[in-house]
């Protein structure tokens, strides 16, 4: 059987001249992206700030679990951060992440008392908390973290 040949050929949607995107269409695409961009550049501002909280977090957490652990095997505190790293509690002093340094660490010492006094053994360190004098994004320094 031939082809019918009373069927019209196939008709684009548009005409050849008319192809491509208007200009209505164009400024609709560019205000949803630039909608997109406005909620999503100032949530990505604050990512290394996050970063550099939770680093900070898990360092002190760290450090007051080795602490811990040295006076439960110890039955005393360590004198300097340098005790935990030779007695291999933990491998290195880690950095504080927003002095870069692992020197600025402020030490909180335990309180000595009369019968402790009588021993002459120096203070140990029962807590340690940042160098910065920075606030963190909650609005708390970061030094009483």
């Amino acid at each position: 059987m031939p082809p019918d040949e009373t069927l019209a050929p196939p008709t684009p949607l548009r005409p050849a001249k008319g192809r491509g995107f208007t200009l209505i269409e164009l400024l609709v695409v560019m205000a949803i992206i630039g909608t997109l961009a406005a909620i999503g550049i100032p949530m990505l501002m604050n990512t290394p700030i996050k970063a550099k909280e939770a680093a900070l977090k898990e360092n002190l957490f760290t450090f007051r679990s080795c602490l811990d652990q040295y006076k439960a095997d110890k039955g005393r505190y360590p004198e300097s951060l340098e005790v935990l790293v030779q007695e291999k509690y933990i491998r290195k002093v880690p950095i504080d992440p927003f002095t870069k340094s692992a020197d600025t660490w402020e030490l909180v010492y335990e309180e000595p008392d009369s019968a402790e006094a009588a021993s002459e053994e120096p203070p140990g360190i029962i807590d340690v908390k940042s160098g910065s004098d920075g606030t963190a994004i909650d609005g708390t320094p970061y030094n009483t973290w």
